[in-house]
């Protein structure tokens, strides 16, 4: 049932009013350097804010076993993070709405050369309506959310009348494991909210995504006598050319599917890291380049990993150098596939009006071709999953920033989308 038109209101006033403290807490996440595998001190920090308020806590390390036995898994490398997932689980007095998990990861990507950015990326500075940082936006903000929509409810004396579990999860910038480890944990719930930096509109469609690492190895000698040797750079080029045709070959079979059909470029292969070779003066006889493409939901990942494999395997053995000295191919994180959100399901409902009673507009959605771990919950758990957050600017760039307009209708939406899906009760 939509809730009471001016229980709506008390409860945007009251994210209203919590608001300051949320872009403080905020920037207290954007401090932590939460790069790949140092994440440690962030989750530290959530874990202590979430038991300071009372939820039942859970840390727990990932299973790699399970992870390796499970179809959504990725593979382990060793980069892989070995940081803890956190858990903080609201138990109503009586369980009469229906239950929810808010989910957010707090491992950013690398920032490149701090000269590059007009300021520190880990001292967030605010500017007009933007506040700057690395993961500012994809999605600390977003985390920070989570937790105050539930303490904009508290302060008006509510609390959700169903479970509730907020999640802070890791490797989401690289595997995907993390949300997956949740799911093998056993948390389950009727819907997922989970608020990426999505331009205040819902995830409709996302692409799945595949990471994989080609290594060449060349004949070295000196430059001097250059056609006695074989340049492994030069080879790695070769393949990378190949792989842009298997690219554009994906991208023409977007015709019939819902989502992409109108999408220039769905598919998009990143090389993403090349490195080679030891001195100028010698050919290199080395070259190591890491790979991202995406891949159509409905497609099976291992499916398309064999396709790339094949397509590397076939070009080698046509290549004159390649053909006697093939090159080694590791699928070393992203092995995910991706999702539909079909619409018409009562998750969405709640959150459109949410979103209109926040905003003053008509909730829109669109096809995202990034990684989100919406995957896992839409596929395995099978339930209502909304990615849905605020608008932002140079995610994974230099001087990334969020609108902190946006953040607090973002947040408004939320809690009122928690206060229905859920239901109230009194603290």
């Amino acid at each position: 049932m939509p809730l009471d038109p001016a229980l709506r209101q008390k409860i945007l006033a009251s994210v209203e009013a919590g608001f300051a403290d949320q872009i403080a807490f905020t920037q207290e996440l954007v401090r932590f350097e939460s790069v790949r595998g140092a994440e440690h001190a962030c989750q530290d920090f959530v874990f202590r804010a979430l038991r300071e308020r009372g939820y039942t806590m859970d840390r727990f390390a990932m299973d790699r076993a399970a992870i390796a036995n499970h179809p959504g898994g990725s593979p382990w490398s060793e980069q892989h993070s070995q940081a803890p997932i956190v858990v903080g689980v609201h138990h109503p007095r009586e369980e009469k709405g229906r239950s929810l998990i808010l989910q957010a990861h707090v491992d950013v990507v690398p920032t490149g050369p701090y000269d590059m950015w007009s300021r520190h990326p880990f001292d967030p500075a605010i500017e007009g309506d933007w506040l700057y940082g690395r993961g500012g936006a994809d999605m600390k903000a977003g985390h920070a959310a989570n937790i105050f929509c539930l303490d904009a409810l508290r302060r008006i004396g509510l609390q959700p009348a169903a479970t509730v579990y907020v999640q802070s999860v890791v490797e989401e910038e690289s595997t995907g494991n993390g949300a997956l480890m949740t799911h093998l944990r056993g948390y389950r719930t009727d819907a997922v909210l989970i608020p990426e930096p999505e331009e205040e509109m819902l995830v409709r469609a996302n692409l799945g995504v595949l990471w994989f690492q080609i290594e060449v190895r060349g004949v070295p000698v000196h430059v001097r006598e250059m056609g006695a040797g074989a340049n492994a750079i030069d080879a790695a080029y070769r393949i990378v050319g190949e792989l842009r045709a298997l690219e554009e070959e994906w991208n023409a079979d977007r015709q019939g599917r819902a989502h992409f059909e109108n999408e220039d470029h769905p598919i998009n292969l990143n090389i993403g890291k090349i490195e080679g070779g030891d001195w100028a003066s010698s050919v290199p006889c080395w070259c190591r380049v890491d790979c991202r493409i995406g891949i159509y939901p409905g497609v099976n990942a291992g499916d398309a990993a064999k396709q790339i494999m094949d397509r590397i395997s076939a070009f080698s053995r046509a290549d004159r150098f390649l053909g006697n000295n093939p090159p080694k191919v590791t699928f070393n994180g992203f092995h995910a596939e991706g999702y539909v959100q079909e619409p018409g399901t009562e998750a969405e409902a709640v959150l459109a009006r949410a979103h209109e009673t926040s905003t003053g507009a008509e909730l829109k959605s669109f096809m995202t071709a990034g990684y989100l771990d919406a995957r896992v919950y839409a596929l395995y758990d099978k339930v209502p999953t909304l990615c849905y957050g605020p608008k932002s600017e140079n995610i994974h760039g230099c001087d990334e920033r969020v609108s902190l307009a946006s953040v607090k209708r973002i947040t408004g939406a939320m809690a009122l989308f928690v206060a229905e899906w859920c239901g109230v009760e009194p603290v």
